[in-house]
Parts: C-alpha cells; sequence; structure tokens
C-alpha cells in the first residue's frame, strides 16, 4: 500500500469535523512529500529540532503540529513557524511559548495536555490543575497564545473499555470548562486518538487525530 492509498482510506472515514494530523517524526522529507502530493497539509512531529529542518525544507502552506513534549528552552526553535502546540502542561511553558510568540509577533495556538492514562510515564495537567490555571489572572495576561482545547493520551492498552471510558472523561471535562472561555481560550478542539484507538475517539467526540504508522507504515 502506499502513502497517497493509506491517507485517502483514511480520510474517507472521517467525519468532516475532524482533523488529521499525520504523524510525521522520524520521516523522511520524500515520505511527507508523498503525503503533501496527496493533499495532506497537517503534520506532527515531537522533536523541535527535526521539525525546524522538515519545514525549511518543505512547502510553505503546511502546518506544522508540535505533538511531544516540550522543553521551555526549545520553544524558540519552533516559534517562528508552529500552527499548534499539542501537549501544554503547564502555566509556565504557556509564559514561555507566549514571549517566543510575542517576539515573532505572532500568536501561537495551544492545546492543554490532560492526564487521563493509568500510567506514570504519560504528562499532563489533572483537571484541578486545569481549572487554576485556566481562572488565574497570570494565564489572562498572556495575549500572544490562545488555548483552542485539550489533548490527551489514552492508557496503552487492549482493554477497549477503559481507553473508552479516559477518552469520555476527557470530553467531560472539555464539556466543563466551556464556561472559561477567554480571549485568549476559545475552545473547539480534542485531540485525542492516534492509529490503533482514532475510531473510538471519534465516537467519543475528538475533533483531531494523529495518525502515523496507518499513513507511514511503521517505524
Amino acid at each position: 500500500m502506499s502513502i497517497q492509498s493509506n491517507l485517502n482510506t483514511i480520510k474517507a472515514g472521517l467525519p468532516e469535523n475532524v482533523t488529521l494530523v499525520a504523524v510525521s517524526k522520524t520521516k523522511p522529507v520524500s515520505d511527507l512529500m508523498q503525503a503533501y502530493e496527496a493533499g495532506q497539509r497537517i503534520f506532527g512531529e515531537n522533536k523541535i529540532q527535526e521539525m525546524t529542518e522538515k519545514w525549511e525544507q518543505m512547502p510553505k502552506d503546511i502546518q506544522w503540529h508540535m505533538i511531544g513534549h516540550v522543553q521551555s528552552n526549545k520553544v524558540k526553535f519552533m516559534a517562528p513557524f508552529v500552527s499548534l502546540i499539542h501537549g501544554v502542561d503547564s502555566l509556565k511553558l504557556l509564559q514561555e511559548i507566549n514571549k517566543q510568540a510575542l517576539k515573532n509577533n505572532r500568536t501561537i495556538d495551544c492545546l492543554l495536555q490532560m492526564y487521563i492514562a493509568e500510567e506514570e510515564s504519560k504528562f499532563g495537567l489533572d483537571e484541578n490543575e486545569l481549572n487554576e490555571l485556566l481562572t488565574s489572572s497570570a494565564f489572562k495576561e498572556l495575549k500572544n497564545i490562545r488555548i483552542l482545547g485539550l489533548m490527551g493520551m489514552a492508557t496503552f492498552t487492549e482493554d477497549q473499555n477503559q481507553i473508552k471510558k479516559e477518552f469520555t472523561h476527557l470530553k467531560s471535562i472539555f464539556d466543563s470548562i466551556q464556561t472559561l472561555q477567554t480571549e485568549n481560550c476559545e475552545l473547539n478542539t480534542i485531540s485525542m486518538g492516534m492509529s490503533g484507538d482514532y475510531q473510538l475517539a471519534i465516537e467519543c467526540g475528538s475533533t483531531m487525530v494523529r495518525i502515523g504508522s496507518s499513513i507511514f507504515g511503521g517505524r
């Protein structure tokens, strides 16, 4: 199967309101260009250096999504071009993104990463931390970022019921914070679901899925 036909098959099955992020980390530019030529314009990377190198080489109508864990000291490298940062899990990181966005005279869109899994290795905020962050005066001062919604990763398990429970939990958190919308917080995106569980994620309310191996093949 080619990258193009993989992409077309996946896209054909996605509802109109769901955005596809093609997870292209570790893949060569030639693979990304095949997806680009098939019409894909949103790519997700998890290392800032690799994403920056690809951005420099590839067409400029691509939206680059940072889907990995972000270190504050690396934000400046992607601030000129990144479209959406998926994994923001602290006010401190938001403040750094805001600072670098201001230097580049732009507003950077972000998703807040929620901790919904039953695994120690996953990053993210809990509900209390989320509410504290969104209602804090420090957050309201950030004029060069915009929170578009939430991101979460389910536990890596075969247990569909557990995954469904975690996705449903994220959707209920998303619904519960709709009253907290402000100038820099327009909540319209739930990023959940990857190659193995994206159909279930969509059933649970996901509006953005991150798919890599089903498009580009395994690593």
